[in-house]
């Protein structure tokens, strides 16, 4: 298990990332008569890099694998989808609405070391995982060094 540096700014960044999605959803509460749940939401993603390849995972629970959609061009991957609210009951035997709902739509720029060829997505449990290997000449190798 790797071992990582705790950094205090990293935790501040989260929680002002947060502050300014609940500022954003109460502002398009009170443009709108939906719940601020169903207006707009923004998947979780972590991205990561392996020696081989870059792996992007989303968190996408309840979502139908055709409402999904992956594009690439010009060296950015674009994730979009909806998560549509169906209501299984009338509005007033709601007592609380947390889950979002709504359309979302995710950018991310991916190097040009990547291997479009090679991109495959695979959708399980609710987690969308995106492998993007690297181009073979892209892989770092090591040099020796001869001796005389």
């Amino acid at each position: 298990m790797a071992v990582v540096r705790w950094d205090p700014f990293r935790d501040l960044s989260t929680l002002q990332d947060r502050m300014n999605r609940l500022f954003e959803d109460a502002g398009r509460t009170w443009r709108t008569d939906e719940p601020a749940a169903t207006t707009s939401w923004s998947p979780a993603v972590d991205i990561f890099e392996t020696e081989g390849e870059i792996v992007v995972k989303a968190e996408l629970p309840g979502m139908d694998r055709k409402d999904i959609w992956l594009h690439l061009e010009n060296n950015v991957l674009s994730l979009r989808g909806e998560r549509k609210f169906e209501k299984e009951t009338k509005d007033e035997n709601y007592h609380r609405i947390e889950r979002s709902y709504g359309a979302f739509n995710r950018s991310f720029s991916i190097p040009a070391t990547v291997d479009e060829e090679k991109i495959r997505a695979d959708y399980k449990d609710g987690v969308l995982k995106i492998v993007l290997p690297k181009k073979e000449q892209a892989k770092p190798k090591q040099i020796k060094i001869a001796t005389e």
